[in-house]
């Protein structure tokens, strides 16, 4: 089971863009709960507070006791509005977790069994497909991982999200197939190129023809008179 973060906040009883506005000049957020049987509760949550557990990047799949004059509600936040210049959160929205509801998160993914993969002793490279599995899970039952097993895997296996072993309850949003969440890739090598066949091509084409027979056929014979010239066109021979 995942840990659960306690969070203070006040009730915020003035609506309206004037109010909002205000609230934000004090230095709290502006946000509402809802979910359940009761009625949307409008309320303001400390700015500093807030962003430092937004920043962690995993405040979306956080439970929550929201502590509100002494009464606790378990929430889990379902959307931070950013200010588009800033980045900083401008306005949440947390749901209800009721009992014997249900609700879906994002849940990370762990693996085990890495010393024992036949792939990766033999070089081979994980490749995660999926770090984060759409579960929908039991409010009682949310998993903070799920896990799996690399044991068995050798280069060109897969790990689908049937191998995995899930809480009581919970279920793939994606059902209609069985879904690959990592592979074991071949190993990735650089090979550099050895000029050993362009230097020979470059060494036939500028090497010197062996004399031979085709070539003292070409040379002229050692000893052979000139050919006459032929006379100029036009031109009477010369009379000795």
């Amino acid at each position: 089971m995942r840990e659960t973060l306690e969070l203070k906040v006040e009730p915020r009883t003035k609506l309206g863009k004037g109010p909002t506005y205000r609230t934000r000049r004090q230095g709290l957020i502006p946000g509402v709960v809802y979910g359940g049987d009761s009625a949307p509760e409008a309320i303001q949550v400390d700015e500093r507070t807030l962003v430092r557990h937004y920043s962690t990047g995993v405040f979306l799949q956080t439970l929550v006791n929201l502590e509100t004059g002494g009464k606790k509600t378990r929430v889990i936040p379902r959307a931070v509005q950013v200010d588009p210049v800033t980045d900083r959160p401008i306005h949440i929205d947390f749901l209800r977790l009721t009992p014997g509801g249900s609700v879906t998160l994002d849940i990370p993914v762990h693996f085990r069994g890495h010393e024992n993969s036949p792939g990766l002793k033999r070089g081979g490279v994980l490749n995660v497909v999926r770090h984060e599995v759409a579960l929908r899970c039991p409010v009682e039952a949310i998993p903070e991982y799920i896990e799996g097993d690399l044991a068995d895997l050798d280069i060109g296996d897969s790990l689908h999200i049937s191998a995995f072993t899930l809480p009581q309850g919970a279920t793939p949003m994606i059902r209609e197939r069985d879904f690959t969440v990592a592979t074991i890739a071949p190993p990735t090598t650089f090979v550099e190129e050895t000029p050993t066949a362009a230097a020979a091509v470059e060494g036939a084409e500028g090497a010197v023809p062996a004399e031979g027979a085709e070539g003292a056929a070409a040379a002229p014979a050692a000893g052979a008179a000139p050919a006459a010239a032929a006379p100029e066109k036009g031109k009477a021979p010369e009379k000795k």
